[in-house]
């Protein structure tokens, strides 16, 4: 593919998810970069490699696989498959189970411990299994039914996978020494944890499960926020986004009903949603800089910084 079809492929993939023109200085100073870095990793393990993406709600990490994946499968010809964390989340049965049995908040999903680590494995296991001609089934999740898409439903990759992007929130997090788990780290916790039992089975999960699949990463790449403030603030103006997308939106026919099950969060919800995600976020913004094989920097407007890389490029 030529310089010219790739500005294309830039330039669509822009227009199609309602991103500022500006996104195309950002694929050019972060994206490409890394994809090229990708690809010596590739060349240089002579075998197909497993990306994770790890960036706290906000930062973007969506739009930078969508962009990575098509500019890997499109420019340089190299079959890129991905799926996001959410995607395997437990189903809602599965998680009423799990508050049943261990802890009420884990109706709610997001945390470690409310996740198809298996069914991750497994898909990761298939892609890379896959011979010319097979079709691997990737997971989705039905957020407006708070419950795993039916399987019908789910996208399929065909054919082997050369490269394998992983994104999620909590992608690649390390378990917190049990002594922090003592001291709540807001309201959440002290009301509604106020003995610990939730936060430390999410830490054991990290420890146990988690880890294994985590193990697999070949190149660990992390988005890193500012602060939990501006997660909080990013997440709230998300949020105000949607509902105003909805309030202008024309009403709609036929059996679409998306619309009507989505539930807009007020300020004070997304807060409290927040919350639970606080924990391994910090944990996160505090170990990972230094032990993510990608660093890149995410401004207070949302935009990427250059990458850093901590290993030395294949040639050198």
């Amino acid at each position: 593919m030529s310089e010219n079809e790739l500005n294309i492929t830039i330039e669509t993939l822009i227009s199609q998810e309602g991103l500022p023109s500006s996104y195309g200085h950002t694929v050019e100073q972060t994206i490409l970069p890394l994809a090229h870095r990708i690809l010596e990793l590739r060349q240089r393990l002579g075998r197909p490699v497993l990306i994770g993406i790890h960036g706290a709600q906000g930062t973007g990490k969506s739009t930078l696989t969508l962009f990575l994946k098509e500019i890997l499968s499109r420019h340089f010809d190299t079959a890129t498959a991905s799926f996001s964390i959410d995607d395997i989340y437990l189903t809602r049965a599965e998680r009423q189970r799990l508050a049943g049995l261990v802890h009420p908040l884990f109706i709610t999903r997001g945390v470690p411990g409310t996740h198809d680590v298996s069914l991750g494995q497994k898909v990761i296991d298939q892609l890379l299994a896959a011979k010319p001609g097979d079709r691997t089934a990737i997971p989705a999740f039905d957020k407006a039914r708070d419950d795993r898409a039916p399987r019908d439903r789910w996208p399929v990759f065909e054919g082997p996978a050369e490269v394998i992007l992983v994104e999620g929130w909590c992608l690649g997090a390390a378990p917190e020494p049990e002594e922090a788990l003592a001291r709540p780290v807001n309201t959440l916790e002290a009301e509604e944890d106020p003995h610990a039992t939730w936060r430390s089975y999410v830490n054991e999960c990290l420890k146990d499960s988690y880890r294994a699949f985590f193990d697999r990463l070949d190149y660990l790449v992390m988005l890193k926020a500012p602060s939990m403030e501006c997660v909080l603030e990013w997440r709230t103006l998300q949020e105000h986004k949607l509902a105003a997308r909805h309030a202008n939106a024309p009403e709609q026919g036929g059996r679409d009903t998306s619309a009507l099950s989505l539930r807009i969060m007020s300020d004070e919800e997304v807060a409290r949603f927040i919350m639970y995600y606080q924990r391994v976020t910090e944990h996160c913004l505090r170990e990972m800089p230094g032990r993510a094989d990608v660093l890149i920097p995410v401004g207070a407007d949302h935009s990427l910084e250059a990458p850093q890389f901590r290993e030395p490029p294949a040639s050198s």
